[in-house]
């Protein structure tokens, strides 16, 4: 088996309306499909970044919350690479998004930090380049 790249990742929203406006004006995330699913009282929104992986955006009535954060077993976080990390951040913080300060890397040198969408899950920006 050769595994190409990740084609998506799926996560689950407790706001629907809030998390679509989120990762679609916050983060800029095109819309690709969004289909409401009367059998699951839920909605599917696939989302698309510039490459073309996809954030698959589901609401499911009384999912329950995520135990703790960060350290819960399985996803710790999802990144997304940037060109400049401390820009990404500053437009963050400009929309009212708490965001850490920024810190580096020990094994590669570039810069990351981390924010969370709004059911907190930990999101990182990861800045692209080479090693310092």
């Amino acid at each position: 088996m050769q595994l190409a790249r990740i084609h998506h990742v799926a996560i689950i929203c407790a706001d629907y309306a809030k998390s679509k406006r989120f990762y679609t004006e916050v983060l800029g995330l095109r819309v690709v499909a969004e289909n409401y699913r009367a059998a699951r009282a839920s909605y599917k929104l696939d989302l698309a970044l510039p490459d073309g992986s996809q954030i698959e955006l589901f609401s499911f009535p009384e999912a329950p919350a995520r135990p703790t954060r960060p350290e819960a077993q399985g996803l710790r976080h999802l990144s997304f690479e940037v060109q400049d990390v401390q820009a990404a951040a500053d437009e963050l913080a400009a929309q009212g998004i708490a965001v850490e300060p920024l810190r580096v890397d020990e094994y590669t040198g570039r810069r990351f930090t981390f924010f969370a969408d709004p059911d907190g899950l930990p999101l990182e920006l990861y800045e692209a380049g080479t090693v310092r």
